[in-house]
């Protein structure tokens, strides 16, 4: 499994957590495969990190979803 991130965070709760503080999210690339997402502050500017997966659950999760808001 391709993650870019610590491989005991789960994707999808990485993204839930992330929108629960009210930060925002949004998919940067898709692939067959995997997905890139990146991770923004708050008010929906800077970019603050980012991560690649091709985690099943994740893939489904963001499926219809381009971001948080």
């Amino acid at each position: 499994m391709m993650v870019t991130m610590s491989d005991c965070d789960d994707p999808v709760a990485v993204l839930q957590r992330w929108e629960d503080a009210g930060a925002h999210w949004a998919v940067i690339a898709r692939h067959a495969q995997s997905v890139t997402v990146g991770l923004y502050r708050c008010d929906g500017g800077e970019e603050v990190d980012r991560f690649s997966s091709d985690d099943p659950a994740l893939l489904e999760f963001v499926r219809r979803r381009q971001r948080s808001f």
